[in-house]
Parts: C-alpha cells; structure tokens; sequence
C-alpha cells in the first residue's frame, strides 16, 4: 500500500463518517487508559486518527500508518460498517487501465 492510497483510503473512511449520526464537530482525542464507554465516542476518537494516519503517511512513516489504519479499520468491523472483505478491498490497489 502506498502513501498515495493511504490517503485515498483515509479519505473515503472520513466521508463515511462524516455521515455517521454520532459524527460530531467535537473530535475526540481517546484516554489511551481506559475502555470505550460508547460508540460515539469511537467515531469521534476514529476521525482524529484520520488526520494523524494521513500525517504520518505524508511523512513516510507507513509503518505507523499502516498500523493506525488497522486499528480505524478493526472499529469499522467490530461496529458493523464494513465486512472483512469490504475492507480488505480499500487497501487493494485500483486495477490496471490498458
């Protein structure tokens, strides 16, 4: 995967939930030490994830974006969003045009 498609990916991951009806302006930044209390707050915490995803490809730190991403995209299953195969079809690259 490329940083070109992490973006791409990001992206699209943040439209979707733009459209979430626990989408809020108010992004959350997690405590790293406690469980999640609700969804929303999931949602919340996945969009500002985004934006460190896509910074951390801009950089070349794809190892750690790639990491993030797992970590948004396990969310986007474990709350019924997208299935296994749904996903494993975003980080695939668009096929070859001739």
């Amino acid at each position: 995967m490329t940083a070109e498609k992490i973006l791409e990916v990001t992206d699209f991951y943040r439209e979707v939930l733009k459209r979430d009806p626990w989408a809020s302006d108010n992004w959350l930044d997690y405590p790293p030490d406690r469980l999640l209390d609700l969804p929303e707050e999931g949602v919340r915490h996945c969009v500002l994830m985004l934006d460190q995803i896509e910074d951390f490809a801009r950089i070349g730190r794809l190892e750690k974006a790639f990491l993030w991403l797992g970590f948004v995209q396990g969310f986007f299953w474990a709350t019924g969003r997208f299935t296994l195969d749904e996903l494993k079809n975003h980080n695939r690259p668009e096929p070859a045009v001739d």
